[in-house]
């Protein structure tokens, strides 16, 4: 039958309070800090909307399940304790009374280890646990780099020009089987952060980087053909694949391959809390210039209220289609250069570009900027040998290219080359700083990964991975949201003792 939540998020609350004064009478000494503000997000954190955003998951027919709500509490806390199995969860709140009090079950009447799998199901709108057939051809490993640090050279046969273009016309429907996990995210978790003024969905600064995610120690699967029996064991036939939608990549920091996912997420970097706001699991092998793709457009699909205005990426991203595509659409584009994009050695006849995309004059100075004519969609740089002594502009070259009293100016015209003419240029101060929000990715990668123990899950489908992931994203933001001075559970439970 469909769930019913009498009460709210009220009935939970007043539950959490009669059973703690029950089972732990002394409870205002008994919990350390770090528990009491545990107990006080999620006896704060209203999650009755889901009981309704989960309604057509449920038959008319059979017995009353458990309340969304709870189970999704209930699956929130089990991450906040670092309790990385549900098997281990399921036992957890059978011993551990607190954890069946903060999840609205009573004490003694706890979900079994199948309930939750049973729940993640729901969550999930597909049949299928994974989103790739599992009888595939084997995939191609990345090689592995000529300099320690460096990150593998894509395997895709398919450039960013065309992908893009591809994805602007029918974007990839991959992430289409998570989007109850999203729709649960963002009106419980993310609108509340917008709405506290922590990020700004209408001018979002996104900063997109992708991080490998380990699943296990190897590539497990098995032949669907007898070339073995025949002798041939490099064959290239389809293979039965456990985990269809991972494969083999290279971990440019620990310099090494390895089995499992590609996780791209875009942050809001202009966040102090560095709040994630869209994932996408890709394959290991998936170089960060497609995963971007895959993840930019599903994001302009699932969630079409996020209206982008600043990009920050790294050199992984260095093409020119993404600066093309940010001109066009009113973006403005943050990426750093991995030098091998070229550059033109001559600009307007007489003056060379540095990689930073600052001319050079003919005697090899560099030029400084004069500043930006947005309505001419040019910069203009100044010759950097005038000295104004005496009041008197004067070129103190020994081979002065102009006899004009301020030097010679170059107007770099945006348009020509939006790769190396950005604005603000890539020489400010305004473009540095901007760029410093980048490592944002980074932080809340570390948060997923370290603090939340992402890798520990151990699962065997994307369907669970999604549900730990957004999990995960769901207590980051949880984390980013003030608590009040003094614990208002705490006062209540000491006024009512």
């Amino acid at each position: 039958m469909k769930p019913v939540n009498n009460g709210g998020h009220p009935a939970y609350q007043d539950r959490v309070l009669t059973q703690l004064h029950k089972y732990y009478p002394d409870a205002d000494t008994s919990f350390d800090t770090s528990t009491w503000e545990v107990m006080e997000q999620f006896w704060s954190l209203d999650l009755s909307p889901v009981d309704q955003i989960m309604q057509d998951r449920y038959s008319v027919f059979g017995p009353e399940p458990r309340l969304p709500s709870d189970m999704l509490r209930s699956y929130l806390l089990s991450m906040k304790f670092k309790v990385t199995s549900l098997t281990a969860w399921a036992s957890s709140l059978k011993q551990n009374y607190l954890y069946a009090i903060l999840s609205g079950f009573s004490v003694g009447d706890t979900p079994g280890v199948g309930t939750f799998y049973d729940f993640t199901r729901r969550l999930w709108l597909s049949d299928k646990n994974n989103i790739s057939d599992p009888v595939h051809p084997p995939k191609e490993k990345p090689q592995k780099p000529k300099k320690k640090g460096e990150k593998a050279a894509p395997v895709e046969k398919v450039t960013v020009y065309d992908l893009l273009a591809k994805f602007e016309i029918e974007p990839p429907q991959d992430f289409a089987p998570a989007k109850r996990l999203l729709d649960i995210f963002t009106s419980q978790f993310l609108n509340k952060s917008v709405n506290d003024g922590l990020i700004d969905l209408e001018n979002l600064a996104v900063s997109g980087d992708g991080t490998p995610v380990y699943t296990g120690a190897q590539e497990r699967k098995t032949r669907t053909c007898d070339c073995l029996e025949k002798g041939i064991r490099d064959c290239k036939c389809n293979r039965n694949y456990h985990q269809p939608d991972c494969n083999i990549g290279w971990d440019s920091h620990r310099n090494r391959h390895y089995f499992g996912y590609d996780l791209y997420m875009l942050t809001a970097s202009d966040s102090e809390c560095d709040l994630p706001v869209f994932p996408f699991l890709g394959p290991a092998s998936r170089h960060d210039s497609h995963g971007f793709l895959y993840n930019y457009f599903s994001m302009k699909q699932f969630l079409p209220e996020a209206h982008v205005t600043k990009l920050l990426l790294d050199s992984a991203h260095d093409a020119m289609a993404y600066y093309e595509y940010c001109r066009d659409h009113g973006i403005q584009p943050f990426i750093d250069l991995n030098g091998k994009g070229g550059r033109p050695p001559v600009y307007k006849d007489d003056f060379t570009i540095g990689d930073d995309g600052v001319p050079f004059c003919k005697e090899g100075f560099r030029m400084r900027r004069a500043g930006t004519e947005t309505a001419k969609g040019r910069t203009k740089f100044k010759c950097p040998k005038i000295s104004f002594r005496g009041g008197t502009p004067a070129c103190t070259c020994e081979h002065p290219c102009s006899d004009a009293a301020y030097g010679r100016t170059v107007h770099l015209v945006l348009k020509d080359n939006p790769r190396l003419f950005n604005d603000p240029p890539r020489s400010s101060r305004e473009w540095r700083l901007e760029y410093n929000a980048r490592t944002s990715s980074e932080r809340c990668n570390k948060r997923e990964k370290i603090d939340y123990k992402l890798e520990d899950g151990r699962h065997r489908s994307s369907k669970m991975w999604y549900c730990r992931l957004f999990a995960i994203m769901m207590c980051q933001h949880l984390d980013a949201w003030a608590l009040p001075k003094s614990s208002r559970l705490k006062d209540l439970f000491e006024q009512a003792a």
